[in-house]
This record gives structure tokens, C-alpha cells and sequence, in this order.
């Protein structure tokens, strides 16, 4: 009776391969990882740098000087109707526009209250964005002749309403003088205004890109 054969085989021919692709597949996974970390690195660094050095960066202003009007938009009531009226009580601008839909009832009857006469405000009531205070106040400029214009507004957002006024009325000259107050000391927004900093650093993005407004 023949014996059976029985074939040998190596190591290497009966070892599984799935410790192998395990080992890839663990490569891959620590070189996304790594890319991940350099990536979210790089992102906690800009956004540091972007708040250190946010007044510089996002802050426009002019030196004051006399204008037709004074143009104060909404969406911050704590700093920008004082600012108006600081202005205005400067004597100025004999006039004030409050651009917003948002409060811009509470900073008109705010001023009234602060003696600013009923006669001297104009209300743009419709706008809902930065885009639109420029769209929907150009309009009412233009009615009244003005030739130049005081705008004031946030600081950090000073850099991206300029920027959408001039797109939207080239002819009229605007000076900037937005609030003060609230200016980083020395150098990081204060608690209420760091995520409407870091927000606008996207804004000035998107504005550039959707409306083709460069505020740089």
C-alpha cells in the first residue's frame, strides 16, 4: 500500500496576509492623523495671529473731518448710536442716517432721547445685512445730494462697510470713523466681541467671493 504524499509547504506560503494590510492600513491612518493635527495646528495659529492682531487688520479710520450726514448702522446697540451722537455733537455731520431693520427703531428713539432733534434722524428701516445697509441707504443719499459721508460702525467691521459703501455709491466720498470704546486692550477683542471678530475675518471672505467686494 503507497503511502500518502504529503506535500510541505513554508513559513511563508501558509503565513496570512491580513497583518500586512493591517500595517498599511495603520500607515494610513497615522498619515491622516498627522495631517489632521497640522491641519487643526494651523487653524488654532491663524485664528490666535486674527485676534491678536485683529484692530489692525480689520480696522479702518479716517481722519474726522465735516460730511453731509453721519451714517450709523445697526446691529450692535451698545457702542454705535453713542458713537453717532459723539460725532454728531462734534458738529460734524447736521444729520443722521440709522441703517437696519434689526434695532434700528431703538437707536433713532435712543437719540431723539440724548436731544439729537426728531428733524436731524432718517430711518432706513429694510436692510438685514451689510450689503444691503449700503444697497438700501445709497439710495438716500443720492435724494439728499450728499457728496460725502461719516460712517460708523463696529470697529472690526469697519473695514468690510467701507468697502460696501464704496462699491455701492464710487462717487460719494465716505470717512470712517467707527467706535472706540470698545477697542481691543491691548491687543484681544473683548469676551462680547471674539466670536463676532472670528466671524468676520469669514464674512470678509464670502462678501469677496458672493459679492465681489474686497476689503483690502
Amino acid at each position: 500500500m503507497e503511502k500518502p504524499v504529503v506535500l510541505k509547504t513554508s513559513k511563508e506560503d501558509t503565513a496570512p496576509a491580513q497583518p500586512a494590510l493591517a500595517s498599511k492600513s495603520s500607515r494610513r491612518w497615522r498619515r491622516s492623523l498627522g495631517i489632521a493635527v497640522a491641519l487643526a495646528c494651523l487653524a488654532a495659529i491663524a485664528m490666535v495671529a486674527g485676534l491678536y492682531w485683529s484692530e489692525p487688520l480689520l480696522t479702518v479710520e479716517h481722519k474726522p473731518g465735516t460730511a453731509d450726514v453721519i451714517v450709523v448702522l445697526g446691529g450692535e446697540p451698545t457702542y454705535r448710536p453713542p458713537r453717532a451722537l459723539q460725532l454728531y455733537e462734534q458738529r460734524l455731520a447736521s444729520g443722521i442716517i440709522v441703517s437696519g431693520d434689526d434695532d434700528g427703531n431703538d437707536a433713532r428713539r435712543w437719540l431723539e432721547a440724548k436731544n439729537v432733534p426728531e428733524t436731524a434722524i432718517r430711518l432706513e428701516p429694510r436692510s438685514t445685512n451689510t450689503k444691503e445697509n449700503a444697497g438700501f441707504t445709497v439710495p438716500l443719499l443720492r435724494d439728499q445730494k450728499a457728496g460725502r459721508v461719516i460712517l460708523v460702525t463696529s470697529w472690526f467691521h469697519s473695514r468690510r462697510a467701507l468697502a460696501c459703501f464704496r462699491k455701492a455709491a464710487p462717487e460719494i466720498e465716505c470717512i470712517s470713523l467707527p467706535t472706540i470704546v470698545d477697542r481691543p486692550k491691548p491687543h484681544w477683542p473683548n469676551k462680547y466681541e471674539i466670536k463676532m471678530v472670528l466671524r468676520e475675518y469669514l464674512k470678509l471672505g464670502w462678501y469677496w467671493v458672493r459679492y465681489g467686494v474686497w476689503a483690502f
